[in-house]
């Protein structure tokens, strides 16, 4: 079995831009304990600041009342006891003490010799363990120093292998590994000290991460470190979902994380960092279980025969399968099954004509706009999506220093209803005044979960915006779009297909 050790609130909260406070420090620690299975977390770095003293204290006292105490980790520094202090006054337990580990950063860093180090190394161990605290060691720049100055790391693992050090760590700091020398690397550390435990940490400056912690874990490492999403200064670090999918399918080891939940806890991450998940990112983008060619889509219908390990079920997620001008008649007949919908082969072809036409003018085409594309091309032959609500008119008026305000005209199933309401901008204004509309009728209606914005690279002030939102309900998600070169008026379009296609599934 691998240990994980996850570092996304120390070492992931490096990442530029990233800072979360204390409540949010305080719900990903419990997710990744609670949730995940998470071996083991590196919440936090001693001395940074007092918002980061308040979260250690937050998440100690949280993780002592619920038995996680011990697998709760903080960085500290060969201060002579600062570090300690520090990390005792929070009720911490264990401390993952930076060391030098090559000859070239003690000499020039710290300016000492190799037993003034290990001296200074060890009176911190005895410290923290006059404290209760226990001591894990981190090797700063082992992949340089191991490869440089082998007879340093040698000797600062021969005086301090009996020294009270629960776990040596060593992490490729500037990225500069691949997984040749990686494991080559980590066998010679395994093979000289059989009996000690050691971690691998990567970065991913090369993007070599994920291969290099897989390599350390067939060189026979003990644990490895990742972070959410690969959250890390510079590059990032070894993306979680990424590490624990290849652990699982490309080694015979296994690790103790739950993988029905790494999509949930990846997104809940992605949506406070403000770093999002791009949408090719594995085990947890957005279009990773999608097939977008006709002859994949055709494939999967004859016996899977384009479908690998990564079965999306085991993440929490499904298979979909994208529209386009790749898309073939296998393709749409998935989606129309999914909607529901039964055509003709030869109403298939149509449709698959038209999709192929809008993907060739670089147009989103997406499951939802299906039944659109149906009404416009068989113009109202047998299809059960039907177009029963329209905007009649609307009026937003915006003034300084006052709310905004949106007056609107609807027409559901042929009668017509009006509502006015006021909103934190014009699009809340009009999705407030909708409301009331629905509520009155005693409809129900879906919750908005995300909204974005995009325009064409270097686009102008009057160039197309696509607004892509996101509605949660009852029974899952699905997204919708609308196309104007107003952004308001973009969103709007995007709520009437949303409008639409709940009418159709209720009647």
């Amino acid at each position: 079995m691998i240990e994980l050790m996850d570092t996304t609130l120390r070492d992931g909260e490096q990442t530029a831009g990233v800072s979360f406070n204390v409540s949010e420090k305080l719900a990903i620690a419990e997710l990744l304990l609670e949730e995940l299975r998470v071996d083991r977390i590196e919440v936090a770095s001693a001395r940074v600041s007092k918002g980061e003293e308040k979260a250690f204290a937050q998440i100690c006292t949280w993780a002592a009342s619920n038995g996680y105490l011990d697998r709760v980790e903080a960085l500290g520094f060969v201060d002579d006891g600062i570090s300690v202090d520090w990390i005792a006054s929070c009720g911490g337990k264990v401390m993952n003490i930076l060391a030098k580990g090559s000859l070239r950063h003690l000499q020039m860093q710290l300016r000492k010799t190799p037993q003034e180090h290990f001296d200074d190394i060890r009176r911190v161990i005895a410290q923290a363990a006059a404290r209760g605290i226990k001591c894990n060691l981190y090797l700063e720049d082992w992949s340089n120093g191991i490869v440089d100055s082998p007879d340093y790391v040698f000797e600062m693992m021969d005086a301090l292998q009996d020294s009270g050090i629960v776990r040596f760590m060593l992490p490729d700091t500037l990225g500069v590994l691949d997984p040749w020398k990686t494991e080559a690397l980590c066998r010679k550390m395994r093979t000289r000290y059989p009996s000690l435990h050691f971690d691998f940490h990567a970065h991913n400056d090369y993007d070599l991460a994920v291969a290099n912690t897989l390599a350390a874990v067939r060189a026979g490492m003990n644990a490895v470190h990742t972070t959410v999403n690969g959250l890390g200064e510079r590059c990032g670090n070894a993306p979680l979902a990424s590490i624990v999918a290849a652990i699982h399918d490309q080694t015979e080891e296994r690790t103790h994380i739950d993988e029905a939940r790494l999509s949930h806890v990846c997104n809940y991450v992605a949506s406070i960092s403000g770093i999002r998940i791009p949408g090719n990112k594995p085990v947890v983008g957005e279009n990773v279980f999608t097939q977008s060619a006709g002859i994949h889509a055709d494939g999967d219908s004859k016996g899977n025969l384009y479908v690998n390990a990564l079965l999306p079920q085991r993440f929490g997620r499904e298979r979909s399968y994208a529209l386009g001008k790749t898309s073939g008649k296998a393709n749409i007949v998935k989606n129309l099954d999914k909607l529901g919908i039964s055509l003709s082969p030869e109403q298939v072809k149509l449709v698959t004509q038209r999709v192929v036409e809008l993907g060739d003018k670089k147009e989103t085409v997406t499951a939802e706009d299906l039944p659109f594309i149906i009404a416009d091309v068989l113009k109202g032959g047998n299809v059960t999506q039907k177009d029963n609500i329209h905007i009649v008119n609307y009026s937003l008026q915006l003034a300084k220093g006052m709310k905004p305000v949106a007056v609107v005209k609807i027409k559901i199933h042929g009668k017509e209803y009006e509502a006015v309401s006021s909103g934190d901008g014009q699009y809340d204004a009009f999705m407030k005044a909708l409301w009331r509309i629905y509520e009155s009728l005693g409809m129900t209606h879906p919750v908005l979960a995300d909204y974005q914005v995009s325009i064409p690279p270097g686009g102008r002030s009057d160039a197309l915006v696509q607004t892509t939102i996101t509605w949660n309900t009852d029974g899952g998600h699905f997204k919708t779009r609308g196309i104007d070169s107003d952004q308001t008026e973009a969103a709007i379009k995007a709520t009437v297909k949303m409008l639409n296609i709940i009418d159709n599934i209720t009647i």
